[in-house]
């Protein structure tokens, strides 16, 4: 029997890049009633693209549900460093979510946890009986690959994917999904505003991982280590286990949804009447 393919789409990173995508030209795209789309119109082409791509049987979106997490109360420099959303933006929030319930999928989110978060339980459900890919622009969510579980990197221009793969993933990165969170606990990360062990970037990170797996087991050779690494890491200890702690996608939380209330099977007069109110005059053309 054929397995389900799930989409899991990671819906904050469509969003904006679909915004910047446009935007950076200048075309922030009004309806007559002067409300910008211009993010959700190419969320919904980067979107149909992906499912005219993967043929998915099942599609859930899940978002982020405001900035603060767990992880700004462990850090709260955690994500500091990000602008506020620009105002055409802020609008389109709550209007994408309007436009995945046209297609009846599922918007899953959860207060105090990441989109990430979500993305990591439900992946891990399905997993054990469907085929999961995870569609995203975004890297760290690399780590969730496993076994049924793949995730598409979306690359410059639309229709462009980079698919890793269990069976693809060391020949692409050199480590396994796992380690990303070791790898990220020493090198930090710049965009998500945490440290890791100062004075240590990428290459001695992933050295380090490469021949001791792990921070754990790295950690129980810390005196077999160069001195000045050694000197790095001992001044640096809480900040390497609170970014390993930062950096690491959690799969546990109280998320659940229905498999089939994700199936993908939509009505295509309603969604062409939610285009229509949002002057999408080409969109509907896609489906």
């Amino acid at each position: 029997m054929k397995k389900n393919q799930v989409l899991l789409v990671d819906g904050m990173a469509l969003l904006f890049r679909g915004f910047f995508a446009t935007a950076f030209r200048g075309n922030f795209m009004k309806t007559s009633k002067g409300i910008p789309t211009n993010g959700v119109y190419q969320f919904m082409r980067y979107f149909l693209d992906a499912v005219s791509k993967f043929e998915p049987t099942h599609v859930i979106c899940c978002w982020d549900m405001g900035s603060k997490t767990f992880r700004t109360e462990l850090y709260p420099q955690y994500k500091a460093n990000r602008d506020a959303p620009p105002e055409e933006l802020i609008p389109q929030f709550d209007l994408i979510k309007e436009v995945v319930e046209s297609f009846n999928m599922p918007n899953i989110g959860l207060e105090n946890f990441e989109a990430d978060d979500c993305i990591g339980t439900l992946a891990k459900v399905y997993a054990e009986d469907n085929d999961v890919i995870i569609l995203t622009g975004d890297q760290d969510i690399l780590q969730l690959v496993d076994e049924n579980i793949e995730v598409a990197i979306m690359r410059k221009g639309q229709g462009n994917y980079e698919v890793f793969s269990r069976d693809n993933f060391y020949e692409k990165k050199g480590i396994s999904p796992g380690q990303i969170i070791d790898l990220k606990g020493l090198m930090g990360d710049t965009s998500d505003n945490y440290p890791g062990v100062k004075g240590i970037g990428e290459k001695t990170a992933l050295k380090l991982i490469r021949e001791y797996g792990t921070i754990d087991e790295m950690l129980n050779n810390l005196e077999q280590l160069p001195k000045g690494v050694q000197t790095k890491i001992k001044a640096n200890m809480d900040m390497l286990h609170l970014s390993r702690n930062l950096a690491e996608i959690k799969c546990d939380v109280p998320v659940s949804c229905q498999l089939d209330h994700a199936l993908w099977q939509y009505e295509k007069e309603k969604i062409e009447s939610k285009f229509n109110e949002l002057e999408f005059k080409n969109l509907a053309k896609l489906l």
